[in-house]
């Protein structure tokens, strides 16, 4: 069987082909990195208008790319939620006409499942049960997983989630967006021990986390010392080692309650060299393994949208002829996929 997948929950438009067979055969991506720059941060409306102009043509090269017809296609998945409601909308209208149009199955997959599940793309993928952190620009949690739509949140960040906090304080820093990865390259430049900034929420216990507070630190770090370049540097690499350790402090208060031994990093902070090489630490320390995305398939994309739409298809969850975009979708509220 063969699903096209579709993406459009904020601002880069995915489309992808997968194969429950084959594996993955072809994905094509468009990013708004350069509508948005001028603006320093996504513009829903325009977002909407882009995925308007890309959704198609996209579809169109994915098709030949996979070297497939549209007779050869058995569902089409899209993004319902949560993410920005224009642009989800976008995908979702997209998927519902052409299905109509291919007189395919529709299939509804969240945003979240699609990132932590994009793992399973890779050749060694997790098996289950396991720990997943997730860490995309809007969402930040802890989730244990004993199968596709068996989900147990077991914390999460109550302000900004940790990308967030990445691009804010990017922006107080004066770089250009998207600000998190010029942050974590600015931050290969710092000097270690200038500055310290706090681990919200680990003195206590629990596994929910808070990072708006630590762009507030940054801002009265730049106010009280300056922002030369070097300073700059140095305050990234603080705020950096911030996140990085908060999450391990997490992650491994999870692993210790939950006794898992393999744990999966997903959504666009997964890409952060120096979380992935502590939480590689963390895991060897305890006698497991830790699995991520590569990075392509890191931040949003249709590969990851096409892979959990096919196991909801392959589990009848199709929709019917309504179209509904959900822009608020507690992950722990969907079905098992059985």
């Amino acid at each position: 069987m063969r699903i096209l997948g579709i993406e459009t929950s904020c601002d880069e438009t995915g489309v992808a082909i997968y194969d429950d067979k084959l594996g993955l055969l072809s994905h094509a991506l468009y990013s708004q990195v350069k509508l948005h720059a001028d603006y320093g941060g996504v513009v829903p409306e325009l977002a909407s208008r882009d995925h308007i102009r890309k959704t198609i043509p996209l579809i169109e090269e994915a098709l030949k790319e996979a070297n497939c017809g549209k007779d050869e296609i058995d569902a089409i998945a899209y993004t319902a939620g949560p993410g920005l409601v224009g642009a989800l909308l976008v995908g979702s209208l997209t998927a519902r006409s052409l299905a109509m149009a291919w007189e395919v199955p529709a299939v509804a997959v969240h945003h979240m499942e699609g990132h932590l599940l994009a793992p399973m793309l890779e050749d060694t993928p997790p098996e289950f049960p396991f720990l997943a952190l997730l860490v995309s620009g809007g969402h930040t949690m802890i989730v244990e997983v004993d199968g596709i739509g068996e989900y147990t949140i077991l914390g999460e960040s109550i302000d900004d989630a940790a990308g967030e906090a990445f691009d804010k304080t990017a922006k107080l820093l004066g770089l250009d967006y998207p600000g998190g990865p010029l942050l974590a390259r600015l931050a290969e430049k710092g000097v270690p021990g200038r500055f310290t900034f706090p681990r919200p929420m680990t003195d206590r216990p629990g596994l929910d986390m808070s990072f708006s507070g630590l762009k507030t630190f940054a801002k009265n770090t730049i106010d009280a010392e300056g922002d030369d370049e070097q300073t700059k540097a140095d305050i990234s690499l603080a705020f950096q080692q911030a996140v990085v350790d908060t999450l391990i402090i997490k992650c491994r208060r999870a692993l210790k309650e939950t006794g898992l031994k393999r744990l999966v990093i997903a959504g666009g902070v997964s890409a952060n060299t120096s979380l992935r090489a502590q939480l590689g630490e963390l895991m060897k320390s305890r006698g497991g393994e830790v699995f991520y995305p590569r990075n392509e398939f890191c931040t949003d994309n249709g590969a990851m949208i096409a892979y959990a739409g096919m196991q909801r298809f392959k589990a009848g969850q199709v929709q019917d002829l309504s179209i509904e975009a959900k822009p608020r979708w507690p992950l722990d509220q969907l079905p098992p996929a059985k």
